[in-house]
Parts: C-alpha cells; sequence; structure tokens
C-alpha cells in the first residue's frame, strides 16, 4: 500500500480505545482518512452481493424486518465462534480491501501528501508492514470495557469476547511509530494527534522493519 509519493499511514488500535476520535481530529487537521469501519457497513446495504452472501450463510435470522442487517445479532453470532468469524471475514474483507484500494487510488492521483487508513485489524491482518507508519490509540481493558457496555449495551460475556479477538495492546504499541494515550483529558489527546499529524507531514519516521 506504500507509495513515494502518497503516505499511508495505519490507525489502529483496541476497541473501544478511541479511533474513530482520533480520526475525527486527524480530519480536522486536514488529513483523508479512510475508514474501514465505514467501508464495511456500506457493503453490507441491501442490493450489495456480500448481504446476500452473509444471509445465506449465517441465515435469515441476522436480517432485520427491513431487510437490513442486524449487526448486533450478527456480531454475537461472529464472536462466540471463531470459525464462524473467519467465514464473515472471507465474506467482507476483500470487499473492504477493494474499496479502500479505489479510495487510496483517488486520494494519489489528487496529489495528496498522506492518506490514514484507520481500521481495528490493521497489526493482525499484517497491513502495517506495507504502510509508512501506524498510529495506534491506547486505552486500558478496564476502560475499553466500561465504554463498550455503555456504548453497545453488552454484557461482560459478550464484551470479553469483543476483546479476546483482537491483538493484545501491547503486541500493537510493539510496532507502533505514534502512541496516542486516550486515557486522559480530550485536550491531551487533541495535542498528541497534532505532534503525530506535524511529524508525518515532516516524512518521519518511516515504517520499522
Amino acid at each position: 500500500m506504500a507509495s513515494d509519493r502518497t503516505r499511508v499511514i495505519g490507525l489502529t488500535g483496541g476497541i473501544a480505545s478511541g479511533k474513530s476520535t482520533v480520526a475525527a481530529m486527524l480530519r480536522e487537521l486536514g488529513a483523508r482518512v479512510i475508514d474501514a469501519d465505514a467501508i464495511a457497513r456500506e457493503v453490507v446495504e441491501p442490493g450489495q452481493p456480500a448481504l446476500a452472501e452473509i444471509a445465506a450463510a449465517f441465515g435469515p435470522e441476522v436480517l432485520g424486518p427491513d431487510g437490513r442487517l442486524d449487526r448486533k445479532r450478527l456480531g454475537a453470532i461472529a464472536f462466540a465462534d471463531p470459525d464462524r468469524r473467519r467465514a464473515l471475514n472471507a465474506i467482507t474483507h476483500p470487499r473492504i480491501a477493494a474499496e479502500a484500494a479505489r479510495r487510496l487510488d483517488a486520494a494519489r492521483a489528487e496529489g495528496a501528501p498522506a492518506v490514514v487508513y484507520e481500521a481495528a485489524l490493521i497489526v493482525e491482518n499484517g497491513l502495517h508492514l506495507g504502510m509508512d507508519g501506524l498510529i495506534v490509540v491506547a486505552a486500558p481493558p478496564e476502560v475499553q470495557r466500561a465504554r463498550l457496555m455503555a456504548r453497545d449495551a453488552l454484557d461482560e460475556e459478550a464484551v470479553g469476547q469483543r476483546l479476546a479477538a483482537q491483538a493484545a495492546l501491547e503486541a500493537k504499541l510493539a510496532v507502533a511509530d505514534w502512541i496516542i494515550d486516550n486515557t486522559g483529558p480530550v485536550e491531551q489527546t487533541r495535542a498528541q494527534v497534532e505532534a503525530a499529524w506535524r511529524d508525518i507531514l515532516a516524512g518521519g519516521p518511516r515504517r520499522k522493519q
């Protein structure tokens, strides 16, 4: 994904760590952000081939009365069974990657100096190895748990399944070029994001191998 003309910077972190907050701050600073989760929602809209494949693989119960995907119900199935989660990923990930590549090509054509690719599983899927740098948003597990329970109305078991489906924070921090600690006041987070973006625009650091 890396390019000499347009640098590709990954943005990741644990679930409910605050990636979306950091992405919004980067957009305010002028960054072009490609949001993998937003693309994931688009590729399963009614009429999209992925939605039909998901319904065939997981059953009509994952569809709501309006024919749209019931993401909470599908998540309960997929996160409870690694094989089902892999089956879901096999349907959605190639489509997400294709759309992300299309948007990246558009940014390159416009001469964008850097593009931020926001996704939860960058490290798990080894995508950071082909990028020019990686931003990791950090929050301790107890903060993630509280945010998840409040945001998605999940019980302890469901929260634990979602946390277990991702690499440990330590593994992500080990390959990070910029770390954003998102446990303090928003002003503190913003200052870290601004410093990272200045560094990115200055050209460093290059992806470590």
